[in-house]
């Protein structure tokens, strides 16, 4: 599975990414069970593996209830939806019945970010990381592409306690040429650390911060990239050696600028007395608008262009 994922990385999601991951799975696995909210993610494991499936539809708390009351006898228990409802309608479920009893609950949220942008700012999922690293036991990721997407579904079926895989929209461009292990808790460096060191979660974001460090490089800026898949634990020590030597950090994320990656790393920054920090990521308003993922984006200052600047702005 892994063999194909990665020869397909550049065509696959990290929602097919997880799917096939999960199949795998599951055929290796009888006591791992799958759970949705009405999401088609699933749709092999279902048809293959249908005693160890169960669409709830679309009713997100009694998904993650139903999740937490089925470790009794399955585990782990994968539970997916759309993020922004997985996450914001059930999240009094999640605290209590997940988080606080430590259960082996992998919650799926798919369409994060604003990659639903166009079915309105409902589905605009933009609290989730902040949401659910607050809560204890929980590990947070959010792959960088089908390639990590694939590989954090494994690692996380075989992580004890609760968990969130945070998955965008359709299918990206890989950051990676080489074929690289992915291990929870581990950021990946994806280019050297300089006076600029960009630090991002996500596909968009990662892509953000690859473009912004070629072109400062281009200006004679020397920039490094830390791709973050785990907020939650965050690799502390790998922000700390690289960010030892940079003037300024960018954080880049396709979440509210508070309370998620940025978030944490300033906190283990202003700990640690590191350099200058500034964020980019969703501002403090609500987006009450319709439409693509990149224009979205556009609009929140998730850009090439606001990257630069905001490095540019520090070291000059």
């Amino acid at each position: 599975m892994l063999d194909h994922v990665w020869e397909h990385r550049s065509v696959l999601s990290g929602r097919d990414a997880y799917a096939l991951a999960l199949l795998a799975l599951g055929r290796a696995d009888p006591l791992l069970a799958c759970l949705s909210a009405g999401t088609d993610l699933e749709a092999e494991f279902a048809a293959e593996l249908p005693r160890q499936y169960v669409d709830l539809g679309l009713a997100e708390q009694n998904l993650i209830g139903v999740a937490a009351g089925m470790t009794v006898a399955a585990r782990p228990v994968f539970a997916s939806g759309l993020s922004p409802f997985a996450v914001g309608r059930a999240f009094e479920q999640i605290r209590t019945g997940v988080a606080g009893a430590d259960l082996p609950v992998k919650i799926v949220g798919a369409y994060a970010g604003f990659s639903a942008g166009s079915e309105g700012p409902a589905h605009h999922a933009l609290e989730d990381l902040g949401a659910l690293r607050m809560l204890p036991h929980m590990t947070v990721v959010a792959p960088a592409d089908a390639w990590e997407a694939a590989q954090a579904t494994v690692a996380l079926a075989r992580t004890p306690g609760p968990a969130y895989l945070r998955l965008g929209g359709p299918a990206t461009p890989s950051p990676y040429a080489e074929r690289t292990p992915f291990v929870l808790g581990r950021a990946r460096v994806l280019r050297a650390p300089g006076r600029v060191l960009f630090v991002a979660t996500g596909p968009h974001p990662n892509l953000v911060a690859a473009e912004a460090a070629h072109e400062l490089a281009a200006r004679g800026v020397s920039a490094g990239h830390l791709n973050v898949h785990t907020v939650k634990p965050l690799d502390r020590d790998t922000l700390l050696a690289a960010s030892a030597r940079a003037e300024v950090v960018v954080t880049i994320e396709d979440h509210r600028a508070v309370g998620g990656l940025g978030s944490a790393v300033c906190e283990v920054l202003a700990e640690a007395g590191g350099p200058r920090v500034r964020r980019i990521g969703v501002p403090d308003v609500h987006v009450d608008l319709v439409g693509s993922e990149r224009y979205l984006l556009e609009r929140a200052g998730i850009t090439v262009r606001n990257a630069v600047a905001q490095a540019l702005g520090v070291v000059g």
